[in-house]
């Protein structure tokens, strides 16, 4: 039988494990994966780098225009983010990006900018795609939509060990307040907020393993695919 390729769009809070299941769902299904969060992060590290002023749009604009972002995998087959052909992939999950990204993914310009590249990228389908406004906004007709969650404090755990993996160590109410402030940006800015789509299947994964939650995401893909 021969399925069809669909799109698979992965939305949720940050550190519920969004990106690491749309990786492993990727990867069991033969399908190319986009991150979409690492997209903000590296534009967010080149207006940081820049020094751009993200009160003046024309300065956004220009820079955006300079701003090449582009997905390469590496030996181990993992994808890993390029900014104007430079492997950026530890530097944009550094805490000077985490604090600064969801205030430059509030920009319009911004926003307009990776939609665009977003809806390139999947136009062929057969692609899982994670972030915040994918099923929403970028994909509103994506065969399937994840809606992904957790507590607050399992989060905050999450997070800091991933920090503590790239030899980052960051107080846990650091990173707990960091979040807190990202779900507020996310939730509650004009341009494409944080929301559960309507046809969205919330996946809370509080209690249940990576395995468990790939194996769902897997589960309804198929279903979607015949």
């Amino acid at each position: 039988m021969n399925l069809k390729k669909i799109v698979i769009a992965i939305d949720g809070y940050s550190a519920c494990g969004k990106s690491t299941t749309a990786k492993q769902v990727a990867n069991v299904l033969g399908y190319r994966y986009i991150d979409s969060g690492a997209m903000y992060r590296a534009v967010t590290l080149q207006f940081l780098d820049r020094h751009v002023a993200l009160t003046n749009p024309r300065e956004v604009s220009r820079v955006l225009e300079e701003t090449n972002i582009t997905f390469n995998l590496n030996s181990q087959k993992e994808s890993e983010t390029f900014l104007n052909g430079l492997n950026v992939e530890k530097k944009i999950r550094s805490m000077r990006v985490s604090e600064m990204v969801s205030q430059v993914s509030t920009l319009k310009e911004v926003r307009d900018a990776m939609v665009d590249l977003q809806r390139k990228m999947g136009r062929e389908k057969g692609v899982v795609m994670d972030g915040r406004d994918i099923g929403t906004t970028v994909f509103p007709h994506a065969e399937l939509k994840i809606f992904m969650t957790a507590d607050m404090l399992v989060r905050a755990f999450r997070r800091q060990r991933e920090l503590l993996e790239k030899k980052q160590l960051v107080d846990l109410d650091e990173v707990m307040e960091n979040l807190v402030q990202r779900d507020r940006i996310d939730t509650t800015r004009s341009e494409s907020p944080l929301r559960q789509a309507p046809d969205a299947t919330v996946i809370d994964t509080t209690y249940i393993t990576l395995d468990e939650q790939v194996d769902e995401v897997v589960r309804l893909a198929l279903s979607r695919m015949i």
